[in-house]
């Protein structure tokens, strides 16, 4: 008698075993199917990351140039590569940039070579000011307020640039209110900057 009973029993309860898992199944909010369902195909493995051709960086102009450096008590010019922002070079930034060139600390190739530099590491450079004369340019200090032979080093750099002077003297002012004056890079300025002082310069009319 108590095996026919437990016999009974078993069925009920796989019944109602069954019918406890449906209801959890949808209380969860999943919905029981027997069609199999597409779940698409398996994500693919692609890195999330974008190359540099993805991105929306900006062309740069690359220009080879020569600035000025100290060795041996005269000037002497070392190759170095500007990279502006632009196909087309802008003057500011090329002034910008060569000055940065100047300001740089040399590389350890050219300080075993006897290379150093002058030029302040603060120093800036702007373009004119209302009632300047077209090209000049104004550094942060007064241009005879520097060591001479920093400010030689920015006269020839800058005076030997296409992008900045043509023919003529380069125009620097200082953060004063004085006339910007127009500084020329002699042959005497290269061999001897800390005994020329004015560096051939020639106030504006």
């Amino acid at each position: 008698m108590m095996r026919s009973e437990h016999r009974g029993r078993r069925p009920a309860a796989a019944v109602a075993g069954a019918v406890l898992c449906a209801v959890l199944a949808a209380g969860c909010g999943i919905r029981t199917t027997s069609v199999p369902v597409d779940a698409g195909p398996a994500p693919s493995r692609v890195p999330c990351a974008m190359t540099a051709q993805d991105g929306t960086a900006q062309p740069r102009q690359v220009i080879p140039v020569e600035v000025y450096l100290v060795c041996a008590a005269q000037l002497v010019t070392v190759d170095r590569t500007l990279q502006l922002q632009g196909t087309k070079p802008d003057r500011l930034g090329v002034a910008v940039a060569l000055l940065d060139e100047l300001r740089r600390k040399p590389t350890g190739p050219e300080q075993r070579a006897g290379f150093s530099t002058d030029v302040p590491s603060e120093l800036r450079v702007t373009g004119p000011r209302a009632g300047d004369p077209k090209g000049a340019l104004r550094l942060s200090r007064q241009p005879e307020d520097l060591q001479p032979e920093a400010l030689a080093q920015i006269v020839c750099t800058y005076t030997e640039s296409e992008e900045l002077v043509q023919n003529g003297p380069v125009l620097l002012g200082g953060p004063g209110d004085y006339a910007p004056r127009g500084y020329l890079c002699t042959a005497e300025t290269k061999a001897r900057p800390k005994a020329a002082p004015t560096l051939g310069a020639v106030r504006l009319s």
